[in-house]
């Protein structure tokens, strides 16, 4: 049973408005509204686990990729840069952002870049938390300067691609969920060497073993993308720490439709680096925080 099945809460589903594939940099602002029924709770993921001894990659290559997001979280912090290409039957939308996440505090940063034609110009500000997505520019009908609160559980995808930019946490703790690990080789990247791992996971796996908040948005993920084993590329270095994570999802663009033409598929690309460098990201006040009317659109 899960802990969504456990509270009582109901879950959410992805509608029509998930269509297009320039959906990811509005949607998570756009569904704040019609899910308002999905309630917020309490807990965290699991980099809290400490160990004693020095983090080395494991031999095993499943043992290895589950190890990463646990080994990459006790170096304290990384800077990022994430790329996010949904494609469709009609169209293909490129997002890239930077940004870092802080995983003492919990707490992380993107800039995102929304590319041209989407509805909202310029870029979108993301701070994320386990659980909890801010957005700043999501939006014409919100206030400059004024940022959306969102939980993890208001958004089908779990916030795993939709702000247009994957949370890096989650991208990480995906990894935990991992079914299948093969060895590809090895591959020195800026001077480092990295193993190169191939395989699927399954998101709804990788919920339970994070737990809490921080699983809550990998659960969601698992309940709404079509493809239930996810392939991923992730490499690392000698000591275990995950330095790129290539996922791919896809979901339904036609609600309900199995057919391959109204597939859309969403490649996700994280990247790490500078781990222990201080990473500036911080929760906005509540006088900041826009509240939207319950029938009000932010387009």
């Amino acid at each position: 049973m899960t802990d969504q099945q456990r509270a009582g809460r109901p879950v959410c589903r992805p509608g029509p408005h998930l269509r297009s594939a320039a959906w990811a940099a509005l949607l998570a602002a756009a569904l704040a509204a019609g899910a308002a029924g999905c309630s917020a709770g309490s807990g965290g993921g699991s980099s809290d686990r400490q160990s004693s001894a020095p983090d080395q990659l494991a031999a095993d290559p499943l043992t290895a990729v589950r190890n990463a997001a646990d080994i990459t979280g006790r170096t304290g912090s990384a800077h990022t840069a994430t790329e996010l290409v949904t494609e469709s039957a009609e169209k293909k939308a490129s997002f890239s952002g930077t940004g870092g996440y802080d995983y003492v505090k919990r707490i992380g940063r993107l800039e995102v870049q929304v590319p041209p034609g989407a509805a909202t110009t310029g870029k979108i500000v993301e701070v994320v938390l386990p659980g909890t997505v801010y957005l700043q520019n999501s939006g014409a009908k919100v206030p400059e300067g004024k940022w959306v609160k969102l939980d993890v559980r208001q958004l089908p995808d779990g916030n795993l691609v939709s702000s247009g930019a994957t949370d890096p946490a989650s991208a990480a703790g995906a990894l935990r969920g991992a079914q299948k690990a093969d060895a590809v080789g090895t591959e020195t990247v800026d001077g480092v060497a990295l193993h190169h791992y191939r395989g699927t996971l399954d998101l709804a796996k990788a919920a339970d073993a994070t737990g809490g908040r921080g699983g809550d948005g990998l659960r969601m993920g698992g309940q709404t993308f079509t493809v239930k084993e996810v392939p991923y590329d992730a490499w690392l270095d000698d000591q275990g720490r995950l330095h790129k994570v290539v996922e791919v999802f896809t979901f339904a663009g036609v609600a309900g439709s199995k057919e391959p033409k109204d597939q859309v598929k969403v490649t996700s690309t994280v990247s790490m680096a500078d781990f222990g460098k201080p990473v500036e990201a911080a929760e906005p006040s509540a006088s900041d925080i826009y509240q939207m009317k319950p029938t009000e659109s932010p387009k």
